[in-house]
């Protein structure tokens, strides 16, 4: 799949770049409004990522002429955080609206979940044979199902997407705070990824890896 990024950060643009090869997109940069209708009028892709402010015109226009021309999916990204601008790109048709800056792991599963509402994407993750569906929350191992909690659910929907990944503590516990909107700490998540590995026949920890003073890793 590729994404077009409409931004004019060069930073941002770089490691925006290496974040989603990592994930395996192709990625096509436009630096202007210019740039990107230029692109869109003779190349493909599956989304885009769209800058506000932007140096020959504003995204919210270019949004406009995308949605009326088109039924690619747009994510706006942009520092512009106020509830007006959030309201006026939904409005204007786009699938998401992500603040800068931005928890890099957040904006890849947003992308990921545009992807699969737009049609462009599987929303049954697989590891070995454990299943995640992400459209009906079901996980199952061996083709039985498993009941989890909701932090149990999101650590292990985060690491099926990455098999192999290290993911460190600090990453789970901010991914796992942002979920459940309460405060969770070094202990819950040690005891909440004891339970998990219960539930999924790990208890010996040979399927959710112990990286010794790191964090976690699914064994593909």
């Amino acid at each position: 799949m590729r994404i077009l990024l409409v931004e004019d950060n060069d930073a941002i643009i770089m490691g925006l770049e290496y974040l989603l090869s990592q994930e395996g997109y192709q990625v096509a940069t436009a630096k202007s409004v210019g740039e990107a209708e230029r692109f869109l009028a003779g190349e493909d892709c599956s989304l885009i990522l769209l800058d506000i402010a932007l140096p020959d015109g504003n995204g919210f226009e270019l949004c406009r002429k995308i949605k009326r021309d088109s039924r690619i999916p747009v994510i706006f990204l942009t520092a512009k955080e106020e509830e007006a601008d959030v309201v006026k790109g939904l409005d204007l048709g786009a699938e998401d609206y992500v603040i800068k800056p931005f928890r890099n792991r957040e904006l890849v599963s947003r992308i990921k979940g545009v992807l699969r509402r737009s049609g462009s994407g599987n929303p049954v993750l697989r590891c070995g044979d454990i299943s995640v569906n992400t459209e009906t929350g079901k996980v199952s191992r061996g083709g039985e199902e498993i009941a989890l909690t909701k932090l149990e659910y999101r650590i292990l929907s985060s690491m099926i997407s990455y098999p192999g990944k290290l993911f460190t503590r600090d990453e789970i516990l901010s991914d796992i705070w942002d979920i459940s909107g309460n405060f969770v700490n070094d202990n819950t998540l040690s005891v909440t990824v004891k339970r998990l590995r219960e539930k999924l026949g790990d208890s010996e920890g040979q399927l959710i890896k112990t990286v010794r003073g790191m964090g976690y890793r699914l064994e593909p």
